[in-house]
């Protein structure tokens, strides 16, 4: 195998690749990224054996073959290589050897044979459909940070990909929750998403889609079995197996009867509720909410480190609530509110409490509150 391609293509592709190898292998050859070249182009792909991520790239291939070559360090060396510079990747299958060439730089890297590597088999998909990349980050962004790191609940440990009915119709739905909190995000169902079995999205795919997704004009082909998922453009598929489990009913914990609504400006409300919460204890981070005329008083009382409160100006016209919150919950469903405005409702203190942008009902959080 003899090929060159630019050094920003190279470090794009082994980016991606690095990122999905694990850093620690009981197993060698998957600590390596599988290199093919053919024709006008070259492949790497890398695999932890519950992922799969393949990136092509152009290259000027003078001699078809492929190798493996550890990932982390054929990334580090082009990281560390001049921008612009043309590299040169040769391998001739006798050396075990990979040459890696740019400018007057010259390594060589130990490599294992590519009938080791572990191709991920292709299901045969049951739904196929096609989503602009702005749409499936929404669905993704907003979901991910209620997805839950306990795993023991592993069936909590993604994002449920589903098709739904939504209130002006079909929809396709991202949901997570980790018990505390919880995020349903919905937008029009695509074309041809109709028959898509639910699927729970791994936290790490969550993670390396959304590499795919930072270019607004890409379009994301997504294949769908009961197994696995896959995620392609033009340039990198991205295939994953799907969590073996049952999301849970979610639709039973969101509160229907909440009508104490306050709404408040988001941005405000976060920068003040982080302010409150700089005094309280790590273990607990409550903060207390009391509500009445348009008045909402933040506050945070620690008997080891002090107290502080914040008076803020806003809507609300219901009768007088005291409730208490976990603060990072509610600076992380605050930071998801991209419009000026969040509105929440509530119902008593003990009960969950509703929280959405504006009017805007095609992305719900729900928190529960804490005694305080």
């Amino acid at each position: 195998m003899k090929l060159s391609l630019e050094r920003n293509a190279l470090l794009k592709a082994m980016s991606r690749a690095q990122s999905v190898v694990e850093r620690r292998n009981t197993i060698p050859i998957l600590g390596n990224v599988l290199i093919e070249a053919e024709g006008d182009q070259v492949s790497f792909r890398a695999t932890d054996l519950d992922i799969e991520v393949v990136e092509r790239a152009p290259a000027m291939v003078s001699r078809a073959g492929a190798t493996t070559v550890s990932a982390h360090t054929l990334h580090e060396i082009v990281r560390k290589l001049p921008d612009g510079a043309m590299v040169e990747l040769h391998d001739d299958g006798l050396a075990g050897r990979l040459e890696v060439r740019a400018g007057r730089s010259h390594f060589s890297l130990a490599t294992l044979p590519r009938e080791d590597f572990p191709i991920m088999a292709s299901a045969e998909y049951q739904t196929g459909f096609g989503c602009t990349a702005p749409v499936l980050r929404r669905l993704f962004d907003k979901a991910k940070f209620a997805i839950s790191t306990e795993e023991t609940r592993y069936y909590l440990n993604g994002v449920y990909l589903h098709a739904a009915k939504g209130a002006d119709g079909p929809v396709l739905r991202c949901v997570a929750t980790d018990g505390h909190r919880l995020a349903r995000i919905d937008a029009p169902l695509p074309a041809g998403a109709e028959d898509v079995p639910g699927v729970i999205v791994p936290r790490k795919t969550v993670g390396e889609l959304r590499k795919l997704l930072d270019d607004d004009e890409a379009q994301i082909a997504v294949s769908v079995s009961e197994t696995k998922i896959r995620f392609a453009t033009p340039e990198v598929t991205l295939t994953s197996k799907v969590i073996d489990g049952t999301f849970p009913d979610y639709a039973r914990v969101i509160p229907l009867a909440n009508t104490k609504r306050l709404e408040v400006d988001a941005a405000e409300f976060a920068q003040a509720v982080d302010r409150v919460a700089t005094v309280s204890s790590e273990r607990s981070r409550a903060v207390k909410l009391s509500l009445e005329d348009d008045r909402l008083i933040l506050s945070v009382n620690a008997p080891d480190s002090g107290a502080a409160d914040e008076e803020l100006a806003v809507a609300y016209a219901d009768e007088r609530l005291e409730i208490g919150f976990n603060a990072k919950y509610l600076l992380e469903i605050a930071g998801q509110v991209d419009r000026e405005n969040a509105v929440f409702l509530f119902n008593t203190a003990g009960d969950p409490t509703l929280m959405r942008e504006g009017n805007d009902e095609s992305a719900v959080y729900v928190v529960m509150p804490m005694r305080v």
